[in-house]
């Protein structure tokens, strides 16, 4: 697992030092999802860039979040389901048969709908997952840099012992979070994050993520178009074809895809005629 690890990182900076041109964080080529005989999703080409925060929109059902656990081979744990296509993580295609479905998640983290500590401490939360994937440094130090970096620090920091569970949902959200932070990830995969959070909780999640977008690369699932608008860098609209196959219709600045969107079917779902 380290030589997949330092495979990546080596792979990265290679890539970042190009020509001086930024690589792609993960890019999606041809990618093709089926439940079954159920094709799923359809021929998704999409590259995502490097530190900015993309959303995914599209009606229930379009295939947003089958296309996010792609991403980091979440798929993988559902029944019948299999990949076509490619999936390029610093070069390399996440569902080459060599490639440890582990290290891939390791590397590109997954926050839930709704939040999902550990029945555990505070402390134990952020700990237990660097200590199971191999951390030797100092775990007080790693806690509250993890804590710090979710903007949660000063809300438990007298609190490290006490169960997660008794935490607001806005706040065991936010230690989900720093839960991933903690493995230092390249990507963060965010499936309707603030779903089941309250307007204050959810306002310091969206903010979180503008910050947390200097330092990695945020993809979010969300219904809410405002709130794609509000934090989003990029936006890609899934749609449902014939067949009932998730597609891809228009990606780009979510400025420009809000204000002129080049596809009716875009307009019409984003200004509320269906959807």
């Amino acid at each position: 697992m380290n030589q997949t690890f330092t495979l990546v990182e080596s792979s990265l900076l290679m890539e970042d030092n190009r020509n001086g041109q930024g690589a792609a964080a993960i890019e999606a080529k041809d990618l093709c999802v089926y439940y079954g005989s159920f094709r799923a999703l359809r021929d998704i080409n999409l590259r995502v860039e490097r530190h900015k925060v993309t959303a995914l929109i599209g009606p229930s059902g379009c295939g947003k979040s089958t296309l996010l656990r792609a991403f980091n081979r979440m798929n993988d744990l559902i029944r019948d389901c299999r990949v076509e296509g490619q999936v390029l993580f610093a070069g390399k295609n996440i569902y080459d048969p060599d490639v440890d479905p582990v290290a891939v998640r390791r590397w590109i983290g997954m926050v839930f709908q709704k939040p999902n500590p550990f029945p555990k401490s505070v402390y134990e939360n952020i700990a237990w997952g660097a200590r199971i994937n191999g951390y030797r440094g100092k775990m007080d130090e790693l806690v509250e840099r993890s804590l710090r970096e979710a903007a949660l620090w000063d809300e438990v920091k007298d609190k490290l012992h006490v169960n997660a569970l008794s935490l607001s949902g806005g706040q065991q959200q936010r230690l989900c979070i720093a839960r991933v932070i903690a493995l230092r990830p390249e990507i963060i995969l965010m499936d309707e994050p603030t779903t089941a959070i309250d307007p204050l909780g959810t306002a310091k999640i969206e903010e979180l993520m503008r910050s947390l977008a200097q330092n990695y690369t945020i993809i979010i699932v969300t219904h809410n178009m405002q709130q794609a608008a509000r934090i989003s860098d990029y936006t890609a609209f899934l749609f449902l074809d014939r067949d009932r196959a998730g597609i891809l219709v228009e990606y780009g600045p979510t400025a420009e895809l809000f204000t002129r969107p080049r596809d009716k079917r875009t307009e019409d779902y984003i200004t509320g005629r269906f959807g």
